[in-house]
């Protein structure tokens, strides 16, 4: 086992006018299950390669453990990676499959068979060591995937996306496999997806990129909670954090006719850079929906999204029946409600729950 430290890590590609990771800095513990997270394009495969050895490193450094593998060929850093396309060999069996770099290290016969054994039992691969990859489904494809990283007893297991060949249940069934497989083994891993639900549910933290740069790491719960900027705020959550440009008032903000309630030290913050406005977010959970006659924010819903236990509302907000900017809104309603498209309805934040930002950097104001 291993910790694993990113230390000012930056890749450039050549003819690039920014790098593709920028001056990362990382610590991940020893078995941890650590993932990293942004849209595409934002660098979280290139880190990963990065660690692996597949990538340059242009400036800063890599540890794993003790060691730094900044300069090091992949075979000498104790690794074992899992890739999106399992890359099996078609002409062997699930066995052979499995045990093959053991066999190209002149591991010993009866060791290779032991270990093959293990990782078999470990994936309920056993009835199937005698098949060739086209006998196997997706999902038994992938765990044999697993079977050959888990095989070499590696420091530190890497996986680039490799769930994302398999259909949608599959995925559900099998993230938590390897989040439960991953804690039994105690391996330190690095796990790269561009799903934020698939991020929330599998990792101890969360790295999120963007632009090659790193946003946040923290627990899942910490980033839902107290996002550090507009951008974690409006990536983690499904859906999306509710994020709106207000004016600044003695005492709050105004969105809309609606006002809401800031502490002062939230309203010295944002007006620090001479700004006026504040950008306020706040989840769909915590929108309140309110009669006719109370104050709250007037919208046109424009969607329902029926999920069974939850319906979310997107709604446009209105004054006066006139479109106010381009803010939309979403809401999560009773599902029994019978809440309509078409339909008027008005929405209160809750002012315990909102999330305030600098209108200017997008960084996260103090409260």
């Amino acid at each position: 086992m291993a910790t694993i430290t990113y230390d000012k890590a930056t890749r450039q590609y050549p003819g690039a006018d920014r790098p593709a990771v920028d001056d990362l800095a990382l610590d991940i513990t020893d078995g941890e299950f650590l993932v990293l997270v942004g849209p595409s394009g934002c660098g979280k495969s290139t880190s990963l390669r990065m660690l692996a050895g597949l990538e340059d490193v242009d400036s800063g450094a890599i540890h794993i453990g003790d060691r730094e593998v900044t300069h090091l060929s992949p075979k000498d850093r104790d690794i074992a990676m899992v890739f999106q396309n399992y890359a099996l060999y078609p002409h062997m069996t699930v066995a052979q499959n499995m045990g093959f770099a053991l066999k190209i290290a002149g591991s010993p016969k009866d060791e290779i068979n032991r270990r093959v054994a293990e990782a078999a039992t470990l994936l309920d691969l056993e009835p199937y060591l005698d098949r060739k990859p086209k006998a196997l489904s997706g999902g038994q494809r992938q765990r044999v995937a697993m079977g050959r990283a888990i095989v070499r007893e590696p420091q530190v297991f890497l996986m680039d996306e490799p769930l994302s060949n398999l259909d949608a249940k599959l995925r559900v069934s099998t993230r938590s496999q390897i989040a439960a497989l991953q804690r039994r083994l105690g391996v330190t891993t690095v796990y790269v997806t561009h799903d934020q639900v698939e991020a929330m549910t599998m990792g101890d933290r969360v790295a999120v990129l963007n632009n090659g740069v790193l946003q946040q790491c923290a627990s899942p719960r910490a980033l839902y909670e107290r996002p550090a900027n507009v951008f974690v705020a409006g990536f983690i959550g499904s859906p999306a954090m509710n994020l709106a440009t207000c004016d600044l008032a003695d005492g709050g903000a105004r969105l809309g006719e609606v006002f809401l309630p800031l502490p002062r030290t939230t309203r010295e913050a944002a007006r620090a850079d001479g700004s006026s406005t504040v950008t306020l977010g706040f989840r769909p959970e915590d929108l309140n929906v309110v009669g006719p006659g109370a104050e709250g924010l007037a919208g046109a819903v424009t969607l329902v999204e029926e999920l069974g236990s939850d319906a979310y509302a997107y709604c446009r907000l209105t004054e006066g029946g006139r479109t106010h900017g381009e803010v939309d809104v979403i809401a999560r309603v009773d599902p029994r409600a019978g809440v309509t498209k078409g339909e008027q309805i008005h929405l209160r934040p809750r002012p315990d729950a909102l999330h305030a930002f600098s209108a200017t950097t997008g960084e996260r104001l103090p409260t």
